[in-house]
């Protein structure tokens, strides 16, 4: 029987058609799975209802960004006094930079600061000492997760907003001085805070912002993605739910940062 094509060339043309059909086993089990996370939620339904939840979902920068901004023991501003993150409950009066509104929404997770993840990306904390930012701002030593944003304008990004206030990334105002990385090896519980509408809260002194998926949200998650995401806030039904920022944010658009 005669062969319409050459053996060799029908054997490259499979290979080349259906790649990961003729690969090796064990070089396919070796090949790199996307990373997941476990987050836990606490959030005030409508009716008063506290609902407490721990979802496993993708360890995206996106989901991350909404639950690495403050580590345990931070110290927040609420109508009763300070009260560490982690003891905070959806309905307590956060107290604000315009007035008092109650937290809807916390969120937490943990992660490793000094291990490489997903494309050998890596979180460090920053730590900011106590006064860095002028007496009792901070009231003692903070740690800020990667996603914290201070209500403050370096230096180097003022000419950018025309001296106005806006939020920053705290990478940006790591000097190696007043504000440290750090990366340690063991891990670490963070928190994010979300209320009504976006705000600058008090935390030990120093003004922060809560959560805000920012003005990017809806380009960043695809539509397979979104209600995996939105499911992590019970409190909201859509992106829009969040609200318009109470301030413009560097690396959001409005203003980019270097490091954003």
């Amino acid at each position: 029987m005669t062969l319409p094509i050459p053996l060799n060339t029908a054997s490259r043309r499979a290979i080349q058609n259906h790649p990961a059909g003729m690969a090796d086993p064990a070089a396919l089990r070796a090949q790199p799975r996307p990373q997941l996370r476990r987050y836990s939620v606490w959030s005030l339904l409508p009716g008063g209802t506290l609902a407490e939840t721990r979802r496993i979902a993708p360890a995206l920068p996106i989901f991350e960004d909404a639950f690495c901004a403050f580590s345990r023991g931070s110290m927040v501003e609420t109508e009763a006094g300070a009260v560490a993150v982690e003891d905070l409950l959806p309905g307590d009066r956060i107290v604000t930079q315009d007035g008092v509104q109650p937290l809807l929404w916390k969120g937490s997770t943990t992660l490793v600061p000094g291990r490489s993840e997903t494309q050998g990306r890596k979180r460090h904390l920053a730590r900011i000492m106590a006064d860095g930012f002028g007496v009792q701002r901070p009231m003692s030593c903070v740690i800020a997760g990667p996603s914290a944003r201070l209500l403050h304008t370096p230096p180097h990004l003022r000419a950018m907003c025309d001296g106005a206030q806006m939020l920053t990334p705290i990478q940006e105002f790591i000097d190696g001085m007043t504000v440290i990385e750090t990366a340690p090896p063991t891990p670490v519980e963070l928190f994010h805070l979300g209320l009504a509408r976006h705000a600058a809260i008090r935390v030990n002194g120093l003004e922060f912002e809560t959560y805000h998926p920012g003005p990017n949200a809806a380009r960043l998650l695809s539509q397979a993605m979104r209600p995996v995401f939105l499911s992590l806030f019970p409190h909201v039904d859509q992106l829009c739910d969040f609200g318009p920022l109470a301030f413009a944010r560097a690396g959001d658009g409005q203003h980019d940062a270097v490091s954003a």
